[in-house]
């Protein structure tokens, strides 16, 4: 089987500014040169309803048709959508207090310490949400005595949680010595953890599926958890399958910066093909150390921080229903060893040869999803607008390749890229932000085919100057081709009998 099904997807966001202008990587690191900028970040700061009400963070949940980005008045920030809901399709926006509870809820090694007088607000709020479950409330701590957290904090190195400049909390060290059990690298941990399990209780939701019937995750976020030993070594898909209530399943977890998503959604597809697995959900939380990454930018500028949300989704994958989308998995594109780094080689390894493997070119898909960040966040930085910079070297390189006329080069960018909706998240932004919607654009025979597209920078990690990248096919159903043209030679063979069976009664 080179084929299975994408039966189900989740997108979420968690609205976390405080967590952000505390603990991102860049406020976080500034130095002592950079007191102007934060001081001038606060006032730069969202709201929960003004992320709510941002037509990209209402598209990534689903609540807005991609499509509708194109028409909205730019700046977008300053064109909001007034009253946007919370929830959406695939998933919601969470604000950060109700977030700060729920990563209580996914601790459980008493690392996460709430006030009192918060834990009590949080738990009614919980209560209310329709997808947490009364075990899962169950697990919330009733909380510490606002001296007792400062202590933790002043004496014994924890790093306090802000609501605003309220502390509701704190997360302490999980060791004297090891910094990777230092409390920094321990919040990044549960925050991720904590965005996968929301997202996962979505999914469930969204495909009907019953938590002791999942099988199998594979885990892709950034994070990496373990100790001094055995840096990475943690298991995130099974922590989140634990918090979840999936008794029966079990998972592991693949990285590959960027790229890694597009990796997981591979690894995933394989087990499931090969019937090693039932069904596999792929999963990844989000980044706190991404939170902010370009807000010296949007502060000079004199415009919103707009990177205030951590990115998490799932996608569920099973064997060929015969009505779902399917993923192929005879012509899948991949960055080798010896492709080189320059973007025209990448783009060529992940888009042009699997194509000519499966037969196709570049006018037999109806969408690329790539590099789908927000223009909005990543422009005032500098980066420009990675989206259209992605279906421009794309239709570049159809022209090159003779698939696609010079002088259509612009109409093939307009039709068959997609605008950025996807925050600075680093795995989660490269196509796999795409792949529901386009499982459910082919479901509902809107398009018939798109290529999803992830590249990853492994210099980041000192390793090799090498680039990385993967991509994979999604086009509806190979059944339903095939229950067609079953179809039409029985209606066929039943034409030339009736035929037959007059010409022999005369």
């Amino acid at each position: 089987m080179s084929r299975v099904a994408i039966k189900g997807s989740a997108y979420c966001l968690e609205h976390v500014p405080g967590l952000g202008f505390h603990y991102g990587n860049t406020p976080y690191t500034a130095g002592e040169g950079e007191k102007e900028y934060l001081a001038a970040l606060p006032k730069h700061l969202q709201t929960y309803e003004e992320a709510k009400d941002y037509a990209p963070n209402q598209v990534y949940i689903g609540a807005m048709p991609i499509d509708a980005l194109e028409s909205q008045p730019k700046p977008m920030y300053e064109n909001r959508i007034a009253n946007a809901p919370r929830f959406g399709r695939y998933g919601e926006i969470m604000p950060e207090d109700e977030f700060l509870g729920l990563m209580d809820i996914c601790d459980v090694f008493d690392l996460v310490w709430l006030e009192k007088g918060y834990a009590a607000e949080v738990k009614t709020k919980l209560e209310a949400h329709e997808l947490i479950t009364d075990a899962m409330v169950a697990r919330l701590e009733a909380g510490h005595d606002a001296e007792e957290i400062a202590k933790e904090t002043s004496e014994h190195s924890a790093l306090p949680l802000y609501l605003g400049d309220r502390v509701v909390g704190c997360v302490r060290s999980g060791h004297s010595v090891d910094e990777n059990l230092f409390p920094h690298v321990l919040m990044e941990n549960i925050a991720s953890k904590a965005g996968s399990v929301l997202t996962l209780l979505h999914l469930l939701k969204n495909t009907g599926m019953k938590p002791e019937d999942v099988d199998f995750l594979i885990e892709c976020s950034e994070e990496a958890a373990g100790d001094a030993c055995q840096r990475g070594g943690g298991n995130f898909a099974k922590a989140i399958a634990e918090i979840a209530g999936c008794p029966n399943a079990s998972g592991c977890d693949i990285r590959g910066f960027c790229a890694g998503p597009v990796n997981a959604m591979i690894a995933a597809a394989s087990q499931v093909a090969a019937g090693t697995r039932k069904n596999v959900i792929v999963i990844a939380g989000g980044a706190i150390p991404k939170l902010y990454m370009n807000s010296r930018d949007h502060v000079k500028k004199g415009m919103p921080a707009l990177e205030d949300c951590l990115g998490s989704f799932a996608v569920l994958l099973t064997p060929p229903d015969g009505h779902s989308a399917e993923m192929r998995l005879d012509c899948l594109g991949k960055h080798t060893v010896g492709a080189g780094a320059a973007p025209q080689a990448i783009t060529q390894v992940l888009t042009w040869d699997p194509l000519q493997k499966a037969g196709l070119t570049y006018n037999d898909v109806d969408k690329f999803g790539a590099e789908l960040h927000i223009p909005e966040i990543t422009e005032p930085a500098g980066a420009g607008n990675v989206p259209l910079a992605n279906i421009k070297m794309i239709a570049a390189l159809a022209v090159m390749k003779k698939a696609v006329e010079k002088k259509d080069m612009m109409n093939f960018v307009k039709e068959k890229g997609l605008p950025g909706f996807a925050h600075t998240q680093g795995h989660i932004p490269a196509g796999a932000p795409f792949i529901g919607q386009a499982a459910d654009m082919i479901t509902e025979g809107k398009i018939n085919r798109a290529m999803i597209i992830g590249k990853g920078s492994l210099f980041l990690a000192r390793l090799t100057n090498l680039a990385d990248g993967a991509s994979f096919i999604i086009e509806k159903p190979a059944a339903a081709e095939t229950a067609v043209s079953k179809d039409d030679i029985k209606s066929t063979l039943l034409e030339a009998l009736s035929e037959l069976a007059t010409s022999l009664t005369k």
